[in-house]
């Protein structure tokens, strides 16, 4: 497959990003930091009519569970974006997985 070495990069570029806008998130540090993890999550935060994948709503489901308050800043994160995720079509995904409604 030629998309897993593109994946791959974008995910080191992602933790590397993310690690560090982590620092300064305050309250929701500790979720953000968690970005690498819904890495999984990007095809469905790129096209609102892919389904997430288990994967994806695992690891959102344990985002959720452990800052609930900070799931929709995770998705926010311009480290999310480095994985060519749209913030518009990655607030969804709480809400596609089953799990809560980023803003609400």
């Amino acid at each position: 497959m030629t998309m897993r070495p593109l994946v791959l990069l974008a995910l080191a570029a992602v933790l590397a990003a993310g690690i560090g806008s982590a620092e300064g998130a305050g309250e929701c540090a500790r979720a953000i930091a968690r970005v690498p993890q819904l890495a999984r999550c990007a095809p469905a935060g790129r096209n609102p009519q892919s389904a997430p994948t288990a994967i994806c709503c695992v690891a959102v489901r344990k985002v959720s569970m452990a800052s609930p308050d900070c799931v929709c800043a995770v998705f926010l994160n311009d480290a999310f974006k480095l994985l060519g995720v749209k913030p518009e079509v990655a607030l969804t995904i709480p809400k596609r997985c089953g799990i809560a409604d980023c803003g609400g």
